[in-house]
């Protein structure tokens, strides 16, 4: 009989663990919601909640106010969530699998590298000029593609690097991490020379790029991140047990039966391709992906059921927000993006590690 009770009672304090997670997930997905209207009602030309709504549900027949809301304010918003979703994955994955919580697209030289790959292209094929006056603003990329494509392929080549010199030499989860950021310090530095051998508008492209913007994807782009990083949650949700496993350390994983070293390079690749696709279209955008992961798990804890839909989902919130401070905070400029999230991600990050310490 007390059997049975202490059954009955773990399966009840197991149900009320899940739900409460559950819920935690729920209250982001709204909170996510609440912000992507706020942004979209949020701009130079003030747009009601209500308005929003009725346009959206196609009760309202203004023309100006669909142009506004479908093709200036929609796409940010989208690019918003989708680069904040990818970004946080990204975060959350490289994280897991190299058993380090400052592991991120930024400490792992993957966003260096997109810079440098934008440098070569805005430098050496031309992508980029002033169309005229001296402000930042004036400046337009003229073959924004190759800018994409470089940037993808040098953001690509610091994991690649990686990977291989772990399949190779076999070297730590820890010893990775330094070669990203050894491999940081190298594309930073070869992009600080490519700036210094440069004329003054070229220069001053590749520091526009660097700023970071949500305003440059279009709809195409918009979905190729977006379809990307679905694809790349689906296969870490399929994971999410080894994940699970990969936290009580590597040994234990594969007495678990978890493909460890192929788990690692699959997800490492994927979470590069994701974080280097999102980082190609608008820029570098920091703090995102090393932040998200850790206020979930504070939350949460380790369990990747809910850590990684957790993550996406305040990855996604975490950029509207930083969006809606670069539209707001001196209208009618907007500025950096990138700026806005290192500002909000550095002493957030900071006060966790702080708080962290003293509990120890």
């Amino acid at each position: 009989m007390k059997t049975v009770r202490r059954e009955e009672t773990t399966s009840t304090g197991y149900q009320r663990y899940t739900r409460r997670k559950a819920l935690f997930l729920l209250g982001l997905l709204l909170v996510a919601i609440f912000m992507a209207l706020l942004s979209l009602s949020v701009g130079s030309s003030g747009m009601p909640l209500k308005d929003v709504l009725n346009t959206l549900l196609g009760k309202s027949g203004d023309a100006s106010m669909k142009t506004i809301l479908f093709q200036v304010r929609m796409p940010r918003v989208l690019t918003a969530v989708a680069v904040g979703m990818a970004l946080a994955l990204a975060g959350c994955v490289m994280q897991s699998v190299l058993r380090n919580p400052l592991a991120s697209a930024s400490t792992l030289g993957v966003s260096q590298g997109a810079s440098f790959g934008a440098a070569v292209a805005i430098v050496y094929f031309h992508a980029g000029s002033k169309v005229s006056g001296n402000a930042l603003s004036s400046i337009t990329f003229t073959h924004p593609y190759i800018i994409v494509i470089l940037a993808f392929l040098g953001g690509m080549t610091t994991t690649v690097l990686i990977l291989f010199l772990s399949k190779v030499r076999g070297v730590s989860p820890t010893v990775m991490i330094l070669v990203g950021v050894a491999l940081s310090a190298m594309f930073s530095g070869a992009t600080t020379l490519i700036q210094y051998f440069s004329d003054d508008e070229m220069v001053a492209s590749i520091v526009y790029w660097t700023f970071g913007s949500l305003g440059r994807a279009g709809s195409e782009e918009i979905a190729l991140i977006f379809i990307t990083s679905l694809l790349s949650f689906l296969y870490f949700f399929y994971n999410r047990w080894n994940y699970n496993a990969m936290e009580s350390g590597v040994q234990t994983a594969k007495s678990l039966g978890v493909p460890v070293e192929r788990l690692i390079l699959v997800s490492m690749f994927l979470a590069t391709l994701i974080s280097a696709t999102a980082i190609a279209f608008v820029g570098t955008i920091s703090f995102i992906g090393l932040i998200a992961p850790h206020m979930v798990r504070k939350v949460v804890g380790s369990d990747y059921r809910f850590l990684l839909p957790g993550s996406a989902l305040l990855g996604s919130m975490l950029m509207l927000f930083a969006d809606l401070l670069s539209r707001t905070v001196r209208t009618p400029a907007v500025l950096p993006i990138g700026a806005i999230t290192s500002f909000l991600g550095a002493p957030l990050f900071l006060y966790l590690i702080l708080k962290k310490g003293k509990r120890r």
